[in-house]
């Protein structure tokens, strides 16, 4: 079954209260991980990434087109946009550690200035002109507004006979992004191992679902709490930095990602950990 399309504009536009600004975290040096550790945590594999990313290349230049604009109408932080195909809500607006993150409809690709300067305007101040323009220009649209497949039913399940994942995400969502991060997070499928695998994709983050997996090998009494939750903060740091495509291959660790892992209180000893033991989650 199909959802039906609202006609109603006053649920389009959903703004979250913008979080107080987190304090300053000192300056870290950046430690760089080596090649197993970064495939590890890859949300894709390369050749799935290639294909994703050629296809992907012209919405992406529409989407860094739209941010680049955005970024003159913002009088404190920066914009980050994320296009959707939602159904439903044509523009929803959160603020966190200096970055307004747009997800828009890609209606907005082809937004005139004064559009775009209604999404700042609103973003900042909810101006109730702003936001009639807005609806105006969403309803002007709605032609764009594809039906689409119900998805399918996500299970939600954190409680681990180890480790239940939404007490850490709850307490990292506090301590490093003032309560920013809306994802959801869920263990993995437990499935069985795939016999003689070399590597392991230990999390991922998908942009589209809001979702955080965490491989289940992670529900295990020998694996320390911090590692698990190094994990997690790496997943949920995609929520909140972009993932451009550069030379037709998409980069989902820039360098400014690298800075902001560094700022986990136990980065260090979380890689040395990874590098020394995850060998042993392979066989499980």
């Amino acid at each position: 079954m199909k959802s039906p399309r609202s006609t109603a504009p006053a649920a389009l536009l959903r703004v979250l209260d913008p979080s107080p600004e987190p304090p300053s975290s000192p300056a870290a040096t950046e430690v760089e991980l080596d090649a197993e550790f970064d495939a590890d945590l890859e949300l894709e594999d390369d050749v799935e990434a290639e294909a994703e990313a050629e296809g992907e290349a012209d919405v992406e230049a529409q989407r860094l087109a739209v941010q680049t604009r955005l970024r003159a109408y913002f009088t404190k932080g920066r914009p980050r946009v994320v296009f959707t195909d939602n159904l439903h809500t044509m523009l929803s607006i959160k603020r966190g550690q200096g970055v307004w993150t747009l997800r828009m409809h890609q209606m907005f690709a082809t937004a005139p200035p004064a559009v775009l300067r209604a999404v700042a305007q609103y973003a900042q101040t909810q101006d109730r002109q702003a936001a009639a323009l807005l609806r105006r220009y969403i309803d002007h649209n709605d032609h764009q507004i594809r039906p689409q497949a119900e998805p399918r039913a996500q299970v939600i399940d954190v409680q681990g006979a180890h480790h239940n994942l939404q007490a850490t995400f709850d307490e990292l969502n506090a301590r490093y992004f003032a309560g920013a991060i809306t994802a959801r997070i869920t263990w993995g499928p437990r499935t069985r191992r795939r016999s003689g695998r070399e590597s392991i994709k230990l999390g991922s983050y998908s942009v589209e679902e809001e979702l955080i997996r965490i491989h289940p090998v992670l529900d295990a009494s020998d694996v320390p709490p911090f590692f698990l939750a190094w994990i997690i903060y790496h997943e949920m740091l995609h929520e909140v930095h972009d993932m451009p495509i550069v030379d037709g291959r998409r980069v989902y660790h820039t360098p400014e990602f690298r800075r902001a892992e560094a700022r986990f209180e136990r980065y260090a000893e979380a890689v040395l950990w990874e590098r020394t033991q995850v060998h042993k989650l392979l066989d499980r």
